[in-house]
């Protein structure tokens, strides 16, 4: 091998650049929701020691615009700003069917015709969804606008997932589910090592993944017309450890064995008894990841009076036995999707227009600020 070849075998492999994603923020947005997406990545970067990825912030016409909480946040710039956007992510918060704007569903439109990856964050998934751009894709929306968007957009794909990533969607319902999805997708592209070091940095007890779901309180399922059916469950959800026999349920709220079946199935769409059982197994997996309980002694604080049964029933209900969970590992039947294989939503290739000069991301200054950091590059990438 010749000098010329063997110096070319041992050049370093060039940097891939940094990720560049665009933050669309709707009045009233959320800022709790925006932190929890956007802290992830400048927490990727710092660990990584380079710039794995930039954000802008973007509103219609770059003006200030109102958070939530009545602060009143600059954005980096307006929507026409010449961006080579990797991805935009739409937050939103109080009030998204008066928040989205004409000029918000054109601009989405645009970037998705550009092939550029879409998410929303809290409500953020109603303005995809109106521009028509959520049309068969799972989606993720804060509990209180599962509702609103079902009757309005009945082609999205509504779920009660904390987040969902179907192709080149990601939507999450908000609160810190932001930050879970954001973990996912870093991990996807950079590792596990990555995004659990991102974790442990912002003390995170444990990366909830695809398939936890919101818990949505039953009351504002079903309102106040069913007060029986609310008695019955809050009497399950009390009795965990000693599951309460079907018959006495219904003595205790004065109804009968048949009524109680048809209460469930009409307003729960499951039997009484299937109720019980996935409160009973959504407590084991609470058990199971945050506590050092043995899988002995979660069995038997949710009701099971054997462990073969209760991981019988936890691999049919979760996919996956109460160990494998434990281990933090993949369930054996994972959510198919409708067109690409699950991988990483910021990795794809996409080709863009020429664009003037790139703005400044504050995302170098977030990580110069990091350099005297004792967890700055700590983190080794293989690539």
């Amino acid at each position: 091998m010749s000098s010329q070849a063997s110096s070319a075998s041992h050049a370093p492999s060039k940097e891939p650049a940094p990720q560049t994603l665009g933050f669309l923020l709707l009045d009233n947005f959320t800022l709790f929701s925006l932190a929890s997406a956007i802290e992830p990545l400048r927490m990727a970067n710092q660990l990584a020691g380079r710039e794995l990825y930039r954000w802008f912030t973007l509103s219609i016409d770059g003006g200030p615009i109102s958070a939530s909480d009545g602060l009143r946040v600059t954005p980096d710039g307006a929507i026409t700003m010449p961006l080579a956007l990797d991805m935009v992510i739409v937050c939103g918060g109080v009030g998204p069917a008066r928040a989205v704007q004409r000029e918000h569903v054109s601009w989405l439109q645009s970037q998705a015709r550009l092939s550029r990856r879409l998410g929303g964050i809290c409500t953020g998934s109603w303005a995809l969804a109106k521009a028509g751009l959520l049309d068969g894709y799972e989606t993720s929306v804060h509990w209180e606008c599962l509702a609103a968007m079902r009757e309005s957009f009945p082609r999205a794909v509504l779920t009660t997932r904390l987040f969902s990533i179907d192709r080149d969607r990601a939507t999450a319902s908000g609160g810190t589910a932001p930050l879970d999805m954001m973990l996912t997708l870093i991990g996807r592209e950079h590792g596990r090592e990555l995004s659990a070091g991102i974790s442990e940095m912002f003390i995170c007890e444990r990366m909830r993944g695809e398939h936890d779901h919101q818990r949505i309180p039953l009351k504002h399922v079903l309102g106040t017309t069913q007060p029986k059916l609310l008695e019955i469950v809050a009497l399950m959800e009390a009795n965990l450890e000693e599951p309460i026999a079907l018959e006495e349920l219904a003595t205790y709220v004065d109804v009968s064995r048949r009524q109680l079946e048809r209460l469930f199935q009409k307003y729960l769409n499951c039997s009484p008894s299937r109720y019980y059982l996935k409160l009973r197994l959504t407590r084991a997996r609470q058990l199971l990841k945050q506590t050092s309980m043995s899988i002995i002694e979660v069995a038997s604080a949710c009701g099971f009076v054997s462990t073969p049964h209760f991981s019988k029933c936890y691999r049919e209900f979760f996919g996956l036995p109460p160990r494998e969970e434990r281990l933090g590992m993949s369930p054996l039947r994972p959510p198919v999707l409708a067109e690409q294989p699950s991988g990483s939503l910021l990795l794809q290739p996409v080709s863009f227009q020429p664009v003037a000069e790139q703005p400044i991301s504050a995302a170098l200054m977030a990580l110069d600020n990091a350099r005297g950091e004792p967890t700055y590059a700590s983190v080794r990438l293989d690539h």
